[in-house]
């Protein structure tokens, strides 16, 4: 195995220990930090123990010592981040092994877990001012015309027989009067969007309602969403679940990952009957997908990186669709639509796939957003799709 960083020279060690359970983690989020936190529990990091490249992590976590820490809800290390939605790019990129993660388990537990040769000599955290900009410059975005263009040569293609679905993505960007606070950011998205993943990682934040993979021993679940109305009121709800396209759509992320899924089962793979579900201004149809694992079971890391990208987020058949996002997006989507989350030595953790999301440098924001192409879409109604996917970043970083 080739090692990484600074485990070639020195001896890592885990040590773990309970907090006052009254303890807001999320009260200890700067800009630096690596944040996972979903209804009420989750993880917060500060600090780099080293960088590891994805096709080492499991090796490099396995290899760091554990010590104390058996009373607390939570031990050893761990190692996050958000991967590109490039396919290839994923599987060359790295995660953080954090050098000190605080969290909050189910029951409200605290907890703290140090990496470090020496936990005497870690510098004590720092919170940063919860200011934010008093005035937003004017949004930049492609024209609807341009939007129009790709939709139809999109909807030309699945016509032709060459493609069943493809997910097409626009960017906004703007520029405020003084610098984002990441803090605040996450605070806003948390009370906002209380059914999503808040998450945020070396200037990337979002609130995402997809759940890529969950590993916790030898179960994995998946909650793949696909087919979306802009509104979650009953009425749009009831509309969504009658709608044959969307329910169209919807069934061909289902079928991919269990799918895929299935490869590593012994038993057959699980899905529930779809269902929509609200999530702030939206509406997605959603289908719970549980499995159980070979006795060699793949990391959640590992799952992520087999089960991406989904037709939710790239389209259907896979190729095809990303060489026409290729072709028709001008702009490299980044982070925007792959993995992000956390795994664990024993291989657990959790991935979702980054929606909803904004990259933040500074006083300068670029917000991502993306809707399904399939027969029957029209380029009107997707923008207004991804208008509402925009609505809950523009929200979290509007002046109040």
């Amino acid at each position: 195995m080739r090692q990484a960083g600074p485990l070639r020279h020195k001896s890592f060690v885990a040590r773990t220990r309970r907090l006052d359970d009254e303890l807001d983690v999320l009260n200890l989020v700067t800009a630096g930090n690596f944040v996972w936190w979903h209804r009420g529990q989750g993880i917060v990091t500060d600090g780099v123990a080293c960088r590891v490249p994805v096709r080492d992590v499991q090796a490099v976590l396995s290899g760091i010592e554990v010590a104390d820490g058996h009373d607390a809800p939570r031990r050893g290390p761990i190692a996050v981040g958000a991967l590109p939605f490039d396919p290839a790019a994923a599987q060359d990129a790295e995660l953080v092994v954090p050098a000190r993660v605080w969290g909050r388990d189910p029951q409200g537990h605290a907890w703290v877990t140090d990496v470090w040769p020496d936990m005497e000599d870690r510098p004590r955290p720092w919170e940063e001012e919860r200011t934010m900009p008093a005035d937003l410059g004017p949004w930049h975005d492609a024209s609807r015309a341009e939007w129009a263009d790709a939709v139809g040569a999109a909807l030309a293609r699945i016509e032709a027989g060459k493609l069943d679905k493809v997910v097409l993505s626009r960017q906004v960007s703007m520029e405020a009067d003084t610098a984002f606070q990441m803090g605040e950011v996450v605070r806003r998205l948390r009370i906002d969007q209380p059914g999503c993943r808040v998450f945020a990682t070396g200037g990337f934040v979002g609130a995402t309602p997809e759940l890529l993979v969950e590993r916790r021993g030898s179960v994995v679940r998946s909650r793949p969403m696909a087919g979306t109305v802009g509104a979650s009121g009953d009425r749009a709800v009831e509309w969504l679940v009658g709608s044959t396209k969307n329910r169209r759509e919807h069934a061909l992320v289902v079928d991919a990952v269990v799918t895929k899924l299935q490869q590593m089962c012994p038993e057959p793979v699980q899905a529930s009957h779809p269902y929509a579900e609200p999530f702030a201004d939206l509406a997605h149809i959603v289908t719970d997908i549980v499995g159980t694992l070979h006795a060699e079971a793949p990391s959640a890391l590992e799952l992520a990186l087999a089960l991406h990208p989904t037709p939710a987020i790239a389209g259907t058949p896979e190729d095809e669709a990303l060489a026409l996002i290729g072709a028709l997006e001008t702009r490299s989507r980044g982070r925007y639509g792959g993995s992000v989350g956390w795994v664990d030595a024993d291989g657990d953790g959790e991935f979702a796939v980054a929606l909803r999301c904004a990259e933040l440098c500074g006083n300068r924001a670029v917000l991502y957003a993306g809707a399904g192409i399939v027969a029957g879409s029209t380029a009107e109604d997707e923008w207004q799709e991804t208008e509402a996917k925009f609505a809950a970043m523009r929200r979290a970083l509007t002046p109040p």
